[in-house]
């Protein structure tokens, strides 16, 4: 078991800390130039199913940090209103996305990918079918799963089932939205209670957002399962936890594969990388 779940860190502390100096420049000293949506909606070619992705972004210095937000709950005015602000301000904002996306660029402004340990996976250009399956293969080599595993996904993608099945690898897929995956498969919608009969947890870094991820790391902890993240959303604040019941992580900073065609570069950590330093 990676920690004690009495002790383990949340991503509140990690806000307090941030607010303190102690993971960096002051953010009251530090203001957000831009402030940004992106909304896409994406039907890969070959595929029977669409989705639509929103992303609320905010812009500290040369780092951008993002947290995916359910469509209809974001009012982009709310958004666009917090360019200039203090990076103080926005990690103190009542909306739980845009205190995460402000955390976020404010860790990878400090602490940037490149300089942190983390180890670069280019994804090579092609077009949106071709790109999210190469993410999703390089996503799986960070599970260290073998065949007749059972993977708990939470945050359902149908490239990471593809490249699960064809590794042999067993999965119980999860969304909170629920319905089925691209082979009709049942999607289950309590990733809590999943934990225990999965041998390994595969998570979205979504689950920041939504503020599933504590309760789920915890469980993981508590179960003693390993928990890999991949995450777009929060990519900067999830490596924070390696060693405090995250075991690896592929983070994905915006412009994310799915904005253009071109090479995309993950940065992937595992438990035991010096930096950055674990959340605590």
């Amino acid at each position: 078991m990676t920690a004690p779940t009495d002790r383990l860190p949340g991503v509140a502390e990690l806000v307090e800390r941030a607010l303190a100096g102690d993971l960096g420049p002051d953010p009251a000293d530090l203001r957000t130039s831009v402030a940004f949506t992106t909304r896409q909606g994406a039907r890969h070619v070959s595929r029977a199913t669409a989705y639509r992705n929103t992303v609320v972004s905010v812009r500290v210095g040369d780092a951008v940090g993002s947290c995916a937000a359910e469509p209809d709950d974001v009012d982009d005015s709310t958004v666009t209103d917090c360019a200039g602000a203090t990076v103080a301000d926005l990690l103190a904002h009542p909306d739980p996305v845009i205190r995460t996306a402000a955390l976020d660029a404010y860790l990878m402004s400090a602490h940037p990918h490149e300089t942190s340990g983390a180890r670069p996976v280019v994804i090579g250009p092609g077009d949106s079918l071709a790109k999210s399956m190469a993410r999703a293969s390089a996503v799986v080599d960070l599970l260290d799963a073998v065949p007749g595993q059972r993977v708990l996904v939470v945050g359902v993608v149908n490239s990471l089932l593809h490249h699960l099945r064809e590794r042999g690898l067993e999965y119980v897929p999860c969304d909170l939205k629920g319905g089925r995956t691209e082979w009709e498969e049942p999607i289950v919608t309590d990733a809590e209670s999943a934990v225990g009969d999965c041998d390994v947890v595969l998570a979205s870094g979504m689950t920041v957002g939504n503020g599933s991820f504590e309760p789920l790391l915890r469980t993981a902890v508590e179960a003693d399962r390993p928990l890999v993240v991949f995450a777009q959303t929060a990519s900067a604040i999830v490596p924070r936890f390696l060693g405090s019941g995250v075991t690896a992580v592929s983070a994905e900073p915006y412009p994310f594969f799915w904005l253009h065609g071109g090479p995309s570069t993950l940065h992937h950590y595992r438990a035991g990388t010096p930096r950055p330093e674990r959340a605590r």
